[in-house]
């Protein structure tokens, strides 16, 4: 990564509040008070995450692209598929002006469970993005694609709101991709469930590997809502995401698929986190995760079950594979328990290959590079197995392929 993307100070960022202030695309000009207070927050907070050091190099509270700061632009979204009868697919400013009554009531309802250094950022400087809307008791057959791609050498800051009244149901799927070069992209999603809605939705970020990313992703379950989140984090030269699914109503449930594989010089810091809000909830957290190369990583993975909300049941389980001496993932999977009826459990593995199980696949005939790709892919699948549809399914398989061959 080039010493000319690194800017000194957090004040960096200024011009681009002004210039989102005075975009046209950007919302209402009597948001700017609370873009205001954003970037404030921005200035003033740390990053909670790990300071460099022996494994982690790179210090997130003073990382500030100079090159994408000087080069601002509204996130753009195209949009395929879910053109079921009353869903809404359009620009966050179009849902603002012409959807006023579902947009104020969902926008950033989410995110107050969600505090943070980028999310803060995000809001200040958000400016384009997406807005589906599911009317009640809709359900789409069809997924829903939205797809982002930023250009070169700019600083983009995309926020996807998903609104799910009560009874509907879909599945959406979030790509960030691009082939240029020097990109921040410093994103937010939030998805509203209402109750006994269920939402699947699949974010995958393949962006180039001397990008700078952070996502902070939100949710809010009403009663007896279902969302199922399934998140890939492959690319980039340091990857930030922050996962937060509040549930609010008894009986609903949270499912949380990740996956992500530093490999080369790449950082990743990943952090989920589940609040059980009301009783008799359920949520399920699976992470795999690999590093090769140099590739450094950190996962933090929460459960956090509020005082009297008895009858939930949660558990968490993060399992890491080492491909390559220099690799490095530290796993830290924590419980905050206030309530005694409960279920609630967690797990982390950290580990290499198992050589055994390597000669054994070598003795009946396969090479040991293919062994090893094959027992590795083989690990990410119960993962894999949580998103949405074949094609999504296979473009992980390849990209994780590709990334084992590096």
């Amino acid at each position: 990564m080039s010493e000319a993307l690194l800017a000194p100070s957090p004040d960096a960022w200024a011009p681009a509040l002004e210039a989102v202030a005075s975009d046209p695309r950007a919302l209402e000009t009597s948001d700017i008070a609370a873009r205001t207070a954003a970037f404030e927050r921005y200035r003033l907070s740390s990053a909670n995450r790990e300071r460099p050091g022996r494994y982690w190099k790179i210090d997130l509270d003073t990382l500030h692209p100079a090159a994408a700061r000087s080069a601002w632009r509204a996130a753009r979204a195209e949009f395929s598929g879910g053109t079921a009868r009353g869903v809404v697919r359009c620009d966050l400013a179009t849902a603002a002006r012409e959807e006023p009554a579902v947009f104020n009531k969902a926008f950033r309802r989410a995110l107050a469970f969600a505090p943070g250094k980028y999310a803060a950022l995000a809001q200040a400087l958000h400016s384009g993005g997406a807005f589906i809307y599911l009317p009640a008791d809709v359900c789409v057959d069809e997924p829903i694609v939205i797809s982002y791609r930023a250009e070169a050498a700019t600083a983009t800051f995309p926020y996807t709101l998903i609104v799910a009244e009560k009874g509907s149901s879909a599945t959406i799927i979030e790509k960030h991709e691009s082939n240029e070069r020097e990109l921040f992209v410093c994103g937010i999603t939030e998805v509203i469930a209402e109750s006994s809605s269920s939402v699947t939705h699949a974010a995958v970020q393949r962006l180039p590997e001397d990008a700078v990313a952070f996502f902070t992703r939100a949710a809010s379950l009403q009663q007896s809502a279902r969302l199922s989140w399934g998140l890939a984090d492959l690319g980039a030269y340091v990857s930030g995401s922050t996962v937060v699914a509040a549930i609010e109503g008894a009986a609903a449930e949270s499912h949380i698929a990740a996956i992500f594989f530093p490999c080369g010089e790449q950082h990743v810091d990943f952090v989920t986190a589940v609040d059980h809000l009301a009783g008799q909830s359920q949520s399920r957290t699976v992470v795999k995760s690999a590093a090769a190369g140099n590739g450094q990583a950190r996962y933090l993975g929460n459960i956090r079950i509020a005082a009297n909300e008895h009858g939930c049941d949660a558990s968490l389980k993060d399992d890491a594979l080492l491909l390559s001496p220099g690799a490095h993932i530290d796993s830290v999977p924590a419980l905050e328990i206030a309530a005694n009826d409960v279920k609630a459990f967690h797990g982390a593995t950290v580990g290499a290959l198992d050589e055994e199980m390597v000669f054994y696949m070598t003795t009946r005939g396969l090479e040991p590079a293919a062994a090893k790709r094959m027992i590795t892919l083989g690990f990410f699948e119960p993962a894999i197995e949580h998103f949405p549809t074949n094609a999504l399914r296979e473009l992980l398989r390849s990209e994780l392929a590709r990334k084992i061959g590096a």
